[in-house]
């Protein structure tokens, strides 16, 4: 949406906290916390939100995104906040805080599910346990190369490159890396991320104008529980009475200024053709009983 563009957004209602610096802040509270279930508490919580492959085996969905924030060491931390702060910044600014959101998080399951489909398949060469935000960063990293081709980046902060050579160097490896499984690094979640970033512009969801998954269903959703609460009001509120059936000294004061006067601004205001059939049986009941009092 454009109102979710940081440029359209008012400054009064703008947020204080993008969503990089919620994700980088939380990546970092996260780790904090494995230190101290490693050191003190010593609980399985890894084992239940790491993507692991008896987790797979069992059907344990949630790991595809709680796997993405883990990780196995401060390096890898680190690598991972910088890319959320070089990268996801940019891309955040241009495509908004929502559609930002999306990418990042379904980048990451797409690399969750490409690892984690490996690992039952091949356990011999792939490692039994995956934790990192990698996959979301490499989609983050797929959709800048896209969108801005040729913007000049310094690869390992050194070697000036345009981002979409860049962008081909690193698919090339993540391929290469998970067909030859060399080390414990998770090359098919980064592969799985680039293709996630690649599919979300080939979709073209990083464009306003195109909704984004599921957005229909759920205005549709929204708008159905606002009507379904409107008749709900409308049923459970006390109807008035026509004030035909009204016993003559039961008109008083009140009523007439609550019923009637409105009735007279309206005629004063708009003329007599604008009221409504219930307005003219008022008025007109109304006459007829106050001239009998």
């Amino acid at each position: 949406m454009l109102a979710d563009r940081h440029y359209m957004r008012e400054g009064r209602g703008r947020l204080r906290w993008s969503v990089s610096a919620i994700l980088m802040l939380s990546l970092v509270v996260i780790f904090a916390m494995q230190c101290i279930n490693v050191v003190h508490l010593r609980t399985p919580a890894e084992d239940w939100l790491a993507l692991t492959h008896d987790g797979m085996r069992r059907g344990f969905v949630w790991q595809l995104l709680t796997f993405q924030f883990l990780h196995g060491g401060l390096l890898h931390l680190l690598g991972n906040l910088l890319g959320l702060f070089f990268i996801g910044r940019v891309v955040e600014q241009s495509l908004g805080s929502q559609r930002y959101l999306l990418v990042y998080l379904g980048a990451g399951v797409m690399g969750g599910v490409l690892q984690g489909a490996l690992m039952l398949a091949f356990p011999r060469y792939f490692a039994p346990m995956m934790y990192g935000a990698s996959a979301g960063v490499s989609g983050l990293f797929a959709v800048f190369a896209l969108l801005d081709r040729e913007t000049e980046v310094r690869w390992n902060f050194l070697i000036p490159v345009r981002a979409m050579t860049l962008l081909w160097i690193y698919t090339g490896m993540s391929v290469f890396f998970t067909l030859v499984p060399a080390d414990h690094v998770a090359h098919a979640a980064h592969l799985g991320g680039i293709l996630g970033g690649w599919l979300f512009i080939r979709l073209g969801w990083h464009r306003d104008f195109q909704p984004l998954p599921l957005e229909g269903g759920w205005e549709w959703l929204r708008a159905s529980f606002r009507r379904k609460t409107t008749r709900r009001v409308q049923r459970s509120a006390p109807s008035k009475p026509d004030v035909a059936d009204i016993p003559v000294e039961e008109l008083v004061p009140d009523f007439i200024s609550s019923e009637v006067d409105p009735i007279l601004d309206k005629i004063s205001a708009k003329g007599i053709h604008s009221l409504t059939e219930r307005e003219r049986k008022t008025l007109e009941a109304a006459r007829k009983r106050m001239s009998r009092r």
